[in-house]
């Protein structure tokens, strides 16, 4: 038998009930062969974070009577695809802990399987939002029923039941996310612009995880740019995060607006739109505006999200012919030269 070379190798052979997510720069469902090719270096890693392929793996082995959630931040390299070291050494570790027979795997070594992830270079730990994001979307795609906190939300984000908003669970609203279907997302669209801030700001950090209907988007925009007018930076960028994940072309153009707008197009702006609505950059004449208006803003560590954009395989091309095009006196290449000047240091 051929030894274990990859994690998706070790779920197959241990016959493990297996569930995988992304949990980079979304919490969305993760397909195996994804991971597999990956770890075979035949693909980069579709949603790269910070350097990172950041994954979470629901498993069950053997007798494992709840599921087991691993948190696992694999290395890229400059392609974006594995930095097989560290995951090399943590399989060895894992092989070591469970023995070769993977598929004698029972209770008896759920200790063990979770002892692993303590002081485990790979293992990180999501962001409060992310966690609940995860649990509900888990929960729904197993059939099971949403929190305890589920049903004070719908009804409050519903206007059925006047409930005091500070009550709700973070956990509540990523459940009512996963599941708002057109009707909910109607209404929420007519009540959103009543809701005290800091709900207005939960419900985008929960939606930008998903696509959106066209009532709530316009919604959003509109609460964005009522923020805007305010000095609300926050809220802004809450909103503008919020549709990140929404193919309309109404997202597009509000990011073309804003950029467009120097008044508007700050760093808190910039970075919504790189690390959550990546995909509308993926536009001939939004791009290299928006990496104008990045290179342009001394706040801005433009190496960095340069960097960051860059390991995402559908702007890689994009991104290098668009640095590559910009004007000898331009912003863009000034920083570029920045950059080069700093490298040879």
């Amino acid at each position: 038998m051929q030894p274990i070379q990859t994690l998706d190798e070790f779920f197959t052979r241990s016959g493990a009930e297996i569930s995988l997510y992304h949990m980079g720069r979304h919490v969305v469902t993760c397909p195996r062969a994804s991971l597999a090719a990956f770890e075979r270096g035949e693909m980069a890693w579709p949603e790269p974070w910070q350097g990172q392929a950041r994954l979470a793996i629901l498993f069950q082995l053997g007798d494992m009577p709840e599921p087991a959630i691993w948190f696992l931040a694999l290395p890229l390299d400059e392609q974006g695809m594995l930095s097989p070291a560290q995951r090399d050494a943590f399989l060895n570790r894992l092989l070591e802990t469970l023995g070769r027979a993977v598929s004698q795997v029972g209770r008896e070594e759920t200790a063990d399987v979770d002892h692993l992830m303590k002081d485990n270079p790979l293992a990180f730990t999501p962001n409060v939002t992310f966690q609940a994001m995860l649990n509900a979307r888990a929960n729904h795609d197993r059939g099971l029923p949403a929190s305890q906190h589920f049903e004070p939300v719908d009804a409050y984000l519903s206007g059925q039941q006047a409930i005091d908003w500070q009550a709700l669970g973070l956990q509540g609203i990523a459940d009512y996310v996963v599941r708002i279907e057109t009707v909910e997302a109607e209404s929420l669209a007519l009540r959103l612009s009543t809701l005290p801030t800091t709900v207005i700001h939960s419900v985008c950090y929960c939606l930008e995880h998903q696509p959106l209907p066209a009532a709530l988007v316009a919604a959003l925009y509109r609460c964005g740019e009522s923020a805007a007018q305010t000095g609300d930076m926050e809220t802004l960028c809450a909103c503008l995060r919020a549709v990140g994940n929404t193919k309309d072309s109404a997202v597009g153009n509000w990011y073309t607006a804003l950029l467009n707008d120097t008044a508007a197009c700050g760093p808190d702006v910039l970075a919504a739109i790189a690390g959550r609505g990546w995909q509308h950059l993926e536009d001939a004449q939004r791009l290299p505006l928006f990496l104008q208006r990045l290179a342009e803003d001394a706040r801005s560590d433009f190496a960095a999200v340069v960097r960051d954009l860059a390991l995402i395989p559908r702007l890689r091309l994009p991104v290098m012919m668009a640095l590559r095009d910009a004007p000898t006196d331009s912003p863009i290449q000034r920083r570029l030269n920045l950059m080069l000047s700093q490298r040879k240091a």
